[in-house]
């Protein structure tokens, strides 16, 4: 490879060395970059494709890290990461104890805070600037956020607080032409008309005049009206931006891809003592024509062939899970007119696609509004509908207080279908749906399955639509086991296990992806004259009491195996169970799970390999606790 100015930096200091011509160089070496390794890794593409020039001017005049810049999510921070020392670990990106594929504190001074969940980012931002302001600071706070962000509660809730605040900061609206919900468009015409003080008039006031002063562009920016109802629709009340009645200075749209442009603006708002709102206009995708046409694909993609934009598909047969659960709930739909489906923002990656072609009028994205999206399907079950919600369990964290006080608390018939629970490898701990377990088990009237393979999940939300009050069904990311399909989908009796094999010196109660795993270590340690029964729970809530009991009367040793963290987990329920009611023997416990902290990047059977929760990792501890048995005997 002939020599680059990427090569050449080092920090975003060697960013102010260069003139707008070798910086727009450099914006298309990053793009080689970022295409070189995302075809070899997988990633998120065509966010990070958007965003190059605009990270570029703000990191050539901010003085970072004593400045702050912080991304929202986290999708479009490549380029930002190999501008501030990363080359030369960029291509283990999002790999086995490799650079994460977010933002990291522990990585970088430059990251300034683990951006894995949406809409977050302006209230960090102003968390920062008050801070600053508390101990009489000077740095610069700039975040960037999508349009799609934008539109979560979170980020409507920091930016009225900051409006009244009024203290400096910047926000930048990528706008990259993903539309803003039409729902979250039309609240805004009830937020109040609170007028901006004096103070804010005069400080807009000499805002516009200087960026009038810097000539026709500056008067391009300050054109208030012109465009903008093209490209931020949704986010108009009738003659004024919505922003503006927040307390925000407002620049019409500025072009993202022209550096020279970007910088202009950011120059005179970087300087402006009262909270400015930038809206910048990006192109997904932008420089990789099949990132530009199929963005959505391209948006968290695998490894794909770079000459082409082909993703490179699996060897296996097998569906995935969330593709088997799509196809069911269709069928199911197809037989009972009262099931709605709802998501946040997440259609394709929860495989509602079909079930938003075949019933259009009984699907409804809520855009990125987890806490919406489940109250909302609270007063759909009061109107006599059966909800399903689908959201990814690290996502429906955001919603625990809407399943309690909006769904369990009314007992209503609303089914949370968690897709990506358990360990989800390559994205990190930001999306490891590790919680949903605890967070759930502790809900009142609320009843939780787990499959342990694609027929599994089939019953199990036919049984789910069957059941009265709320019902949570977790099922993990990624391919399934390969087994056959039912023709007709069976109701599952509630709380009762299956036994997968028989066995009586050990029993691993394992629910889940974890059976495939205990059932893994039951044929290491049958080689070796060790009898193990694998019990596949089923249930979480309520859990088989009976099984439980025979395993601790019948064997010398039980085993809990579950992809949650342990910390309120199943397998303390069980503890708790044998506890209170304990048989007339009560066998030694061992519990598998995850440990009490944050798991890092990597594929599954790696993660689960140095977490000790794979076949031969719970054969190893169930030997050495065996041996330790026998040696106490």
């Amino acid at each position: 490879m002939e020599h680059r100015i990427l090569d050449m930096i080092s920090s975003p200091a060697d960013l102010k060395l260069l003139t707008d011509e070798e910086l727009g160089i450099l914006a298309s070496e990053i793009r080689e970059q970022i295409l070189l390794t995302t075809s070899k890794n997988g990633g998120h593409v065509a966010p990070s494709l958007g965003v190059v020039e605009l990270t570029l001017a703000c990191h050539s005049l901010l003085d970072c890290p004593h400045d702050k810049l912080l991304f929202d999510v986290g999708h479009q921070s490549y380029a930002h990461k190999l501008l501030t020392g990363r080359l030369g670990i960029f291509d283990t990106l999002r790999q086995y104890k490799g650079m994460s594929g977010f933002p990291k504190a522990a990585e970088s001074p430059y990251d300034v805070h683990p951006s894995g969940h949406a809409s977050d980012s302006v209230s960090v931002a102003l968390g920062l600037a008050m801070a600053r302001d508390l101990r009489g600071g000077d740095e610069k706070i700039v975040t960037i956020i999508g349009d799609a962000a934008l539109s979560g509660g979170m980020a409507f809730e920091a930016l009225n607080h900051a409006g009244q605040l009024q203290t400096p900061m910047v926000v930048i609206l990528n706008d990259n032409e993903m539309s803003i919900s039409r729902n979250v468009g039309a609240l805004a015409t009830y937020l109040g008309h609170k007028r901006a003080s004096r103070e804010y008039t005069q400080a807009r006031d000499g805002l516009q005049s200087a960026l009038e002063a810097k000539g026709d562009w500056g008067h391009g920016l300050v054109d208030f009206g012109r465009n903008v109802k093209d490209s931020i629709k949704q986010m108009i009340i009738p003659g004024e931006m919505i922003f503006e009645k927040l307390g925000f200075l407002c620049t019409a749209p500025v072009p993202g891809h022209d550096i020279a442009a970007l910088k202009h603006t950011l120059r005179v708002v970087l300087d402006a003592e009262v909270p400015v709102l930038m809206h910048v206009v990006t192109k997904k995708g932008m420089g990789y024509a099949p990132a530009e046409q199929r963005p959505d694909v391209f948006h968290g993609v695998g490894p794909f062939d770079l000459a082409t934009g082909e993703v490179k598909k699996s060897s296996s047969s097998a569906p995935k899970y969330t593709s088997v659960f799509g196809k069911a709930l269709v069928r199911e739909a197809a037989a009972n007119e009262d099931i709605v489906a709802i998501t946040a923002a997440m259609k394709d990656g929860t495989g509602l696609n079909e079930f938003a072609e075949r019933f259009p009028k009984r699907f409804i994205d809520t855009g990125i509004a987890e806490e919406h999206a489940v109250a909302l399907a609270s007063g759909l079950a009061i109107g006599g509908k059966k909800p399903v919600v689908a959201i990814y369990s690290t996502f429906m964290q955001r919603a625990v207080d809407q399943m309690v006080i909006n769904n369990a608390l009314p007992d209503l018939d609303v089914v949370f279908c968690l897709d990506r629970a358990g360990l989800v490898g390559d994205d990190g701990p930001t999306h490891h749906g590790v919680f949903d377990i605890a967070y759930t088990r502790m809900i009142p009237h609320m009843k939780i399955m787990a499959p342990s393979d694609e027929a599994e999940l089939v019953h199990m939300l036919h049984t789910a639509l069957s059941l009265h009050g709320p019902v949570a069904l977790r099922y993990p990311r990624g391919e399934a086991r390969g087994v056959e399909l039912p023709d007709a989908p069976e109701v599952l009796e509630v709380g009762k296990s299956r036994t997968t094999r028989e066995g009586s010196d050990v029993a691993i109660l394992a629910f889940g992806r974890m059976v495939q795993e205990a059932e893994g270590a039951a044929d290491i340690l049958a080689e070796e004259g060790v009898s193990v029964r694998v019990v596949d729970m089923r249930w979480i809530k309520p859990f088989d009491e009976d099984a439980v009991r025979r395993a601790a009367m019948e064997c010398s040793l039980v085993v809990t195996a579950e992809e949650g963290v342990i910390e309120g987990g199943i397998g303390e329920g069980i503890l708790e169970a044998l506890a209170a009611n304990p048989p007339a023997k009560v066998p030694p416990v061992l519990t598998f799970g995850i440990p009490d902290r944050f798991v890092s990047q990597g594929k599954i059977p790696l993660l689960h390999r140095e977490l000790g929760i794979d076949a031969e990792g719970i054969a190893q501890r169930i030997r050495e606790k065996l041996a330790s048995m026998k040696s106490e005997a």
